[in-house]
C-alpha cells in the first residue's frame, strides 16, 4: 500500500531509473513486499518442501522481522535525506544483521540435507544470491554514507540488482515452481535436465557476469542476453505445463501464474530490446513487467498458502470446526483480486504513454495490496475466533 502512495506522490518520475523516486519505489517493492513474502514463505515451506527443521521459528522470525522493518524504513528515509549519513549506518546495521543472519541459518540448514530435491537445491542457491546481494548492498550504503570510497560503485550496483532480481527473486520462484506447479495443478513434471541444471546454471551465469563487469564488459553483455533467453524459455515451458494439467478447472491462482510467466517473457523481451535501443522508456517497461512477474507469482502462492495454513494449524490443534480453505479465502475473492492486479499493472505500463494514468495506477496499487491485507486480517480473525469458540475432537476414550 505504501508503494501505491509512493506512485501517487512521485508520479511519472518513477520511470527514471536513476531518480530517488525510482530507487525508493524499487526498495519498497523488493524489500518491503518481496523479501517479506518470500522469507515468510520460506519459514513455512522449508520444513515441508526441503525437510529442514528451523528451531524456534516464531522467535527467529521476530528476530528478523523487527530489525528488518526498522532497517527498511531507515533506508527509505536515507534515500530521500542523503545528507543524514547516520540513516545509512542504521539501515546497514539493521538490515545487514537481520537478513544476513537468517540467510546464513537457512543456507546452513539446507546444506546439511543428505539428499536434495531440485526445489531444496534451488532454494539454497537463491539464498546464496540473497546473501551476496546483501553484502553488495552494504558496499553501496557504505559508499553513499562516506564510509567507503565507492570506486567500483556502478559495477557493484549492477551486480546488486542482478543478484536481487535474477538471483534471489527469480531463482526462488523457479525453485518453488519445480514442486508446486506439479503438486498444485497436477501437471507433468519439468524435464529432469532442467530441474537438475537450471538453477545452478543461472547462479554461475550471475557470478560470471559480476566478474565480467570489471574485466570484460562485452562478455557481461553476452551473459545478459543468455540470461534473458533462459528466463524466456523457462516461462514458456511453465505456461505449456499449465496447459497440460489434469484438473480442468482454472482458479485464480492459475491465472496469476499465467500472468507472472507472461510478464517474465515480456520483461526479458523488453530487456533484450533495451540493449539495442537504450531508451529509458524501454527499460522502464522491462522493470514494470518484472514487477508484474514477481507479484503475480507471490499472489498465486499467497492464495494457496494462507487458506491451507489456517486450516492445517487449527486442524492440528484438534478443532473439528476448523474452517475449510474456501471459507478462509473464497475463490471468487481471489479472482476479483486478479482483475484488480491486472488492471494495476496494465495501467502502470500505459502510464508511460499517457502520463495522467499514473494516478489511477497508484490508486489501483493501493487497492490491490489493501485487498491482500484484508484477506490476511480476515484469516487471522477467523483463526482466533475458531480458537476461542471452536469445538475440539473429544480424545477421551472410554
Amino acid at each position: 500500500m505504501l508503494a501505491g502512495v509512493a506512485i501517487l506522490f512521485y508520479q511519472n518520475t518513477i520511470f527514471d531509473a536513476s531518480s530517488v523516486s525510482a530507487i525508493t519505489l524499487t526498495h519498497i517493492l523488493t524489500l518491503g513486499v518481496m523479501a517479506s513474502f518470500m522469507l515468510g514463505a520460506l519459514f513455512q515451506m522449508l520444513p515441508v518442501i526441503a525437510g529442514v527443521v528451523i528451531t524456534a521459528p516464531t522467535q527467529k522470525s521476530w528476530w528478523v522481522q523487527a530489525p528488518f522493518v526498522l532497517g527498511t524504513i531507515a533506508l527509505l528515509f536515507a534515500f530521500s535525506l542523503p545528507q543524514y549519513h547516520p540513516l545509512y549506518w542504521l539501515a546497514s546495521f539493521l538490515l545487514g544483521v537481520s537478513l544476513l543472519s537468517i540467510a546464513v541459518i537457512m543456507i546452513k540448514n539446507l546444506a546439511n540435507i543428505a539428499y536434495h530435491t531440485p526445489s531444496s537445491r534451488g532454494m539454497m542457491l537463491a539464498l546464496i544470491s540473497f546473501a551476496l546481494l546483501i553484502i553488495l548492498a552494504l558496499y553501496l550504503t557504505f559508499s553513499l554514507s562516506g564510509l567507503a570510497e565507492g570506486g567500483h560503485y556502478s559495477e557493484v550496483k549492477e551486480a546488486h540488482y542482478s543478484f536481487g532480481l535474477f538471483g534471489w527473486i527469480a531463482l526462488l520462484i523457479i525453485s518453488i515452481s519445480f514442486q508446486v506447479i506439479e503438486m498444485f495443478y497436477v501437471t507433468p513434471p519439468y524435464p529432469k535436465w532442467i530441474t537438475s541444471y537450471l538453477t545452478p546454471g543461472i547462479l554461475l551465469l550471475l557470478v560470471a557476469k559480476v566478474l565480467f563487469l570489471h574485466l570484460a564488459p562485452a562478455a557481461a553483455h553476452a551473459v545478459d542476453i543468455l540470461l534473458a533467453l533462459v528466463y524466456i524459455g523457462f516461462a514458456a515451458l511453465t505456461l505449456y505445463r499449465l496447459t497440460q494439467r489434469k484438473r480442468p478447472l482454472a482458479d485464480a491462482t492459475i491465472w496469476f501464474w499465467r500472468m507472472g510467466m507472461g510478464s517474465l517473457i515480456l520483461s526479458m523481451l523488453f530487456w533484450l530490446l533495451s540493449m539495442v535501443m537504450p531508451q529509458s522508456e524501454i527499460k522502464a517497461l522491462s522493470y514494470i513487467a518484472f514487477v508484474s512477474f514477481g507479484l503475480s507469482v507471490v499472489f498465486a502462492m499467497f492464495y494457496k498458502i494462507v487458506p491451507f495454513l489456517t486450516w492445517f494449524h487449527l486442524n492440528a490443534q484438534g478443532y473439528f470446526t476448523a474452517p475449510m480453505m474456501h471459507e478462509v479465502i473464497h475463490p471468487r475473492t481471489a479472482k476479483k483480486h486478479f482483475w484488480i492486479h491486472l488492471a494495476a499493472m496494465i495501467t502502470l505500463l500505459v502510464s508511460l504513454l499517457i502520463g495522467k494514468l499514473i494516478l489511477l495506477a497508484g490508486t489501483l496499487t493501493i487497492l490491490s495490496f489493501g485487498w491482500i491485507a484484508w484477506q490476511i486480517i480476515h484469516a487471522h480473525l477467523l483463526y482466533k475466533k475458531t480458537q476461542e469458540t471452536g469445538e475440539k475432537f473429544d480424545m477421551n476414550i472410554g
